[in-house]
Formats: C-alpha cells, sequence, structure tokens
C-alpha cells in the first residue's frame, strides 16, 4: 500500500519565526491543531496560483470520502449542522453540548465512525432531544427526500445513529466474519465478501505483468441480481463532485511549471471523466517521471485501508511543494537505494536485482483533504502498483511542517515522565528522537515500501484482508533494521552510534503499550498501522524472552518497556524482515494471517486499563489533526490573480461549516 505513517516526532523546522499557536482545540480524543505553510510567501506568483487551484480542486472532493466512509453520513451531518447553527433551545444543555461533540468527531472522523478504531459513536445525547430540535429548525434545511415527512426520515437514520448494533464498524477485519456484510464503508451494496472475490478474481489474469488495481475507483453493487461496479466518474456516481474538481484541475494545467506537469495533470482529468483503470496507470507513471516541479500534489482514489478486502480506495489529496532544505537528507538515502536493498536480511530471491526511479523529498503542506483530513499521514509512497513502482519507481515523501507542527504541539505535556523507563532513554529521546523519528519516516517510505519483490506470478493482492498491515510492517521493519547501520553514520545521517536507542525504544514502548490508548478497554486492535506496530513490537518481544532481549518490568506499582539488548532486537527486527517478505513475495497467505492474528490483534486487557487510566491523568488527546490554512486569492480590476495569500485565524467549527457550505458537491444520497 501507499505506506502512510500516522504518528511521528520529527525534527523542527530551522527558520525562525514568528510565535505560531499551533494548538486550536481538544475534545473526546481529539486535539485539533495548525501548521504553518513555511516558504510559501516566497514562491513565484505562477506557483502561488498553481497551489491556489490544486487547493480549491483538493476541498471540491470532501463529501465523496463522507459518502464513501456510510451511506447516511452526508444526510446525519446535514441534520447534525442544522440543529448545530439553528437550535434556539438550551444550548448549555448537556443534551446539545454532546451533540456538538458528537457533530464534531462526525466533521473529524468524515463520518459517524472513529476514523482510526472504525467503531461507530456512542451518542451523548438522546433520540428524543435530536427529533425535538430537528422539529424546532426550519424544515428546508434538512436533507429530505421529495416528499419525505421528518418523522419517515428519523425512522430510517436514528437506528443507524443511536442503535449500536446498526452498523457498528465502518471496516470489520475479524478473521472468519464476512468482512463485506459487516463493514459500514459504502464500497458494496447487495453483495457478500465471496461474491466481491468471485467477481473481481474473474478479471485477473495471472500472465498480465501490467495488471490494473481492479476495483478501485467503483462501488460494487448487485442489481436484478446481477454484480455489476457502479464507477466513480464524470457521468456517473460522485460524478457531480469529481466535474468541480476537474474545473479547478484544468485551471492549474493551465499554470502548470512545465511540461511533465501539466501532462500530469491533463492524465488525472482524462481519469476522471473515463473512469478507465489504465488511464490512471499512465496517470500515475507521469507522475512518478515528473521530479523537476516543485509544486506536487496527490488528487483521487488512493488508499485502500476504507475497503475491508483492501481494493476500493477512498478519495484524498494533498497540495504541496518541496522544502528544499530537508529533502538533502532523503535524496541522500533514495541515491543509496541499491545499497540498501542489496544488504537488506532478505533472501536473494525475494531482492529487486536493480532498484528503479526511487525518489524522495521532505515536502511542505499547502493543504489536506479527503482521508489525510482532518487527520493525516506525516509520510506517503506512491503509487500503490507493484508492476508500475518495479519498472518506473516511485516517489516517497516526508511531511516535514506536519512533523513540526505535531512537536511543537506536543513539547513538554509530560507523556515521557509517566511512560518512559528511566533517565537513560529519556536523554535518547530527547537527543535524538525527532531526528530518528523523521529517518524511521523516510527509511520506511523512501526505501521500505519500495523495497523486495513478488515472485512471477503471484497476486498482488494474494494477503487479501491482511495485506494492509504486512505491507506496513515490512516498510516499518526496513526502516528499523537500518537505522542502526553504520552505513547511516557514513552518509552523514545519524550524529551518534547510539542515536537510534531512541527510535527503538520509542518504537518497542508504543507497540506494546501506550499506542493501547488509542483504542477502547475490551476491544482488539482493528486499524493496519496499529496492528503492524504491535506485531512487530510483540514478536521481538516473544522471540528475545529467554534471553530477555525486551522486557515489561514493574516500578512504583507501573508497567514500563525496558529494552536491554539494542544489537539482538536489531538482529530480531532483521529475522522479521526476512519472513514478512518472503510472505509478501510469496503471496503466502496463511503465514499472514498467522503473524496477525497471534500478535497483531489481540490485547491484555489488564496491561491495557493500567495504560489508560494513567494516560487519563495526563489530560492529553491520544488522537490529532489539522485545521487547513485558508488562502484568498488577490485580483485587480480584470479579475485576474495578482497574489495569493494564507492565513491561519480560522477556527475548527468555522472552517467545518464553511466547507459543507462552500463544498457541498454531492446529493444527500448517492
Amino acid at each position: 500500500m501507499g505506506g502512510m505513517l500516522m504518528t511521528s516526532c520529527s525534527q523542527a523546522n530551522q527558520e525562525s519565526e514568528q510565535p505560531f499557536d499551533y494548538t486550536v482545540e481538544q475534545f473526546a480524543d481529539l486535539q485539533l491543531l495548525r501548521y504553518k505553510v513555511h516558504g510559501f510567501e516566497e514562491l513565484p506568483l505562477e506557483q502561488k496560483k498553481l497551489v491556489y487551484y490544486l487547493q480549491e480542486a483538493a476541498l471540491q472532493g470532501r463529501d465523496i470520502l463522507f459518502d464513501q466512509n456510510g451511506k447516511y453520513n452526508l444526510i446525519i451531518r446535514k441534520m447534525l449542522e442544522t440543529v448545530y447553527q439553528d437550535y434556539q433551545g438550551d444550548r448549555a444543555d448537556s443534551n446539545f453540548v454532546n451533540m456538538e461533540t458528537y457533530l464534531k468527531r462526525v466533521w473529524f472522523s468524515n463520518g459517524i465512525h472513529h476514523h482510526y478504531a472504525c467503531d461507530k459513536f456512542v451518542p451523548g445525547f438522546t433520540p428524543e432531544f435530536f427529533k425535538q430540535a430537528l422539529q424546532s429548525v426550519d424544515a428546508s434545511k434538512l436533507p429530505l427526500a421529495e416528499g419525505e415527512t421528518l418523522d419517515a426520515l428519523c425512522d430510517e437514520v436514528f437506528p443507524v445513529i443511536f442503535d449500536p448494533t446498526v452498523m457498528p464498524k465502518r471496516v470489520n477485519q475479524a478473521d472468519g466474519e464476512d468482512l463485506v456484510l459487516t463493514s459500514a464503508a459504502n464500497y458494496y451494496a447487495g453483495v457478500t465478501q465471496k461474491e466481491a472475490e468471485d467477481f473481481y478474481n474473474a478479471m485477473k489474469n495471472p500472465n498480465d505483468t501490467m495488471p490494473v488495481m481492479f476495483g478501485m475507483n467503483s462501488r460494487l453493487v448487485k442489481e436484478d441480481g446481477k454484480v455489476q461496479e457502479k464507477v466513480w466518474k464524470s457521468g456517473g456516481l460522485y460524478g457531480q463532485a469529481i466535474d468541480k474538481i476537474i474545473y479547478w484541475l484544468d485551471k492549474a494545467a493551465g499554470v502548470a511549471e512545465n511540461d511533465k506537469q501539466k501532462a500530469v495533470i491533463e492524465k488525472m482529468i482524462q481519469f476522471y471523466r473515463d473512469g478507465d483503470l489504465k488511464t490512471f496507470d499512465e496517470y500515475a507513471i507521469l507522475w512518478v517521471k515528473d521530479l523537476d516541479s516543485r509544486v506536487d500534489f496527490v488528487n483521487g482514489f488512493t488508499e485502500s485501508y476504507g475497503d475491508p478486502l483492501g481494493m476500493k480506495a477512498s478519495w484524498e489529496s494533498i497540495v504541496n511543494f518541496k522544502d528544499l532544505v530537508s529533502t538533502k537528507r532523503t535524496e541522500t538515502i533514495s541515491a543509496n537505494a541499491q545499497w540498501f536493498e542489496d544488504h537488506s536480511p532478505v533472501a536473494k530471491q525475494f531482492k529487486k536485482e536493480t532498484v528503479k526511479g526511487v525518489s524522495a523529498k521532505v515536502i511542505t503542506a499547502a493543504i489536506l483533504a479527503g482521508d489525510l483530513y482532518p487527520s493525516t499521514a506525516i509520510g506517503i509512497n506512491l503509487p500503490n502498483s507493484n508492476w508500475i513502482r518495479s519498472a518506473h519507481g516511485s516517489k516517497s515523501v516526508t511531511i516535514g511542517n506536519l512533523t513540526d507542527a505535531y512537536n511543537k504541539a506536543a513539547h513538554g505535556n509530560g507523556f515521557s515522565d509517566e511512560f518512559v523507563y528511566s533517565d537513560v532513554e529519556k536523554a535518547y529521546l530527547e537527543q535524538y528522537g525527532d531526528l530518528t523519528g523523521d529517518l524511521h519516516t523516510d527509511l520506511h517510505e523512501c526505501l521500505g515500501h519500495g523495497s523486495g519483490q513478488l515472485l512471477p506470478g503471484v497476486d498482488p493482492d494474494a494477503l487479501k484482508a491482511y495485506g494492509s498491515t504486512i505491507e506496513e510492517a515490512r516498510a516499518d521493519l526496513f526502516g528499523l533494521y537500518y537505522l542502526p547501520d553504520a552505513k547511516m553514520r557514513e552518509l552523514g545521517l545519524t550524529p551518534h552510534d547510539d542515536a537510534y536507542k531512541a527510535e527503538y525504544y520509542s518504537y518497542m514502548m508504543n507497540g506494546l503499550m501506550t499506542q493501547l490508548v488509542r483504542i477502547e478497554l475490551g476491544n482488539n486492535v482493528e486499524e493496519a498501522h496499529m496492528r503492524n506496530r504491535q506485531l512487530i513490537a510483540k514478536w521481538a518481544f516473544e522471540k528475545g524472552a529467554a534471553e530477555k532481549v525486551v522486557e515489561l518490568v514493574k516500578q512504583d506499582g507501573k508497567t514500563y518497556v525496558k529494552v536491554n539488548d539494542y544489537e539482538k532486537l536489531r538482529a530480531l527486527f532483521g529475522q522479521l524482515l526476512g519472513e514478512i517478505q518472503r510472505i509478501k513475495s510469496e503471496g503466502d497467505f496463511e503465514a499472514a494471517r498467522q503473524l496477525v492474528e497471534n500478535y497483531a490483534v489481540k490485547v491484555d486487557p489488564e496491561l491495557h486499563r493500567e495504560v489508560l487510566a494513567r494516560y487519563e491523568k495526563l489530560h492529553l488527546a491520544p488522537y490529532k489533526g489539522f485545521v487547513n490554512p485558508v488562502y484568498k486569492a488577490e485580483t485587480d480590476a480584470e479579475g485576474n490573480i495578482t497574489d495569493v495569500t494564507v492565513s491561519y485565524e480560522e477556527g475548527y467549527a468555522e472552517q467545518m461549516l464553511r466547507y459543507s457550505q462552500d463544498y457541498a458537491t454531492l446529493p444527500y444520497r448517492n
């Protein structure tokens, strides 16, 4: 997969700057931050215009993701927003206050299920209150179908909001269940998991050396007893939103930096018009080869984590430009990609003989949208097509200004004092944590996802629901294995032989303990990135237990992770990397299933309870996301853009309501 890293520390941007408030607000388990678009003001006017047009194209796709995440999300969002804006009753009443929090969570998750854990939110307000509130507002502002009464709307929608047994999980990954029928994500309608798998397996040709990613841009439905695709394209499903995206992409093509970039944008427009997956592959190849443009973007159906079968892609967008100083670090890594591939602890038949086209850069995000907003990745590696990566390479990015914002917002929050074992580990983290966090992201994205190869004839989807977890584990392990390597010192990337210990300790602490703050007591681990981290940490912990490589120790009644032998821990990471690459290369579904189910899913309830209690006392939010900056085009009397300005004052609710008004691109039912 595209390998999005979800959490990281980062080396702070070194530029001097005026005081900037990185925090916006905190509620439930969420904290909203701002990010600074360092260097935007210095861009030439044509690049500013390009960013402006691309960010408009990004914002136009917002409703697509809401609908992909659940068929009632747009309806529910509109009902909530109308009450939130127009309710004349007691707004200090607990029902209203809890409804406001619920709405803020729906905005954050682009739907009624948790963005990370995938569980449906439990409303803190009553159906009676909500019904009365809906009755009190102007009915013309509600998402009523023609001739539909409010009672009928409530009868249909209220079980979705209030009944915990209706659509309980957006993405269900439980082994042995029908993952399609038990997932609320709106990628299938009327089909079973077996019908979906049979439909796409029938399309695949094992001898095709350039296979498209079947199903990536469609909903699979059964109508009149026949299984068929409804393609997301102009004139098709989501066409109203896609046409507006096309409009702004067309404007962007008019101010492209060069012919290569113009060709990329025009090919993306063509794909949005024809919905042909071959066109998408042509776009991906052009995009990978455009290395000269400073401004870059992703806009489209990209990552498949939201589909329980790991095929259908959620809509996302990011607009960015290259951080020229920080990119020197990633360029050094990518320039040595062949060395890293040749020296990895992976069997020779699973390695690439020749590593092609690994380009890497540090970028400054200018806007986030779709599945990258408000919660976002801090690293991206695309495209996801295995054959394109092998034949043409990939682009890897680390998003520098986001990691910078995370870092500055977290300074002095008490987390290390509560969970880190001793002053020794704290010193490692204080001195090297930001740098090695960045380097791990770089190695994960630049090299990890691009390493290794599938054996001839192996289906890229052979690992099915376990594919995302295995792929993320593979990329993480590649980075972990190389962080301590002498090559990193030789290349001038690490300042000290012990620097890697900061990331090793942080990773094991997170995988064994602290990421548990992200799930509710009694739940298993569901999300692919969390599964990946627990898989690696628990496997290394168990395999090194006899030699006490890593221990869980008690101190003053609290549990801590203690790493006793960092060198042996590296050897274990290397061993697991070799096995996971074998699983990927051979398409060994059963071995993937065993690894994930044995190490990545189950949680020790006592340890979980302890971690949650300790974390609660810190009053921190385990999940973070961003409010976007606001861009304004300044124009002359003829309407020509003379400048584009950026501001950071907009609040969270203010931004979300503006987006719902200005970028409401789809009908409530699709």
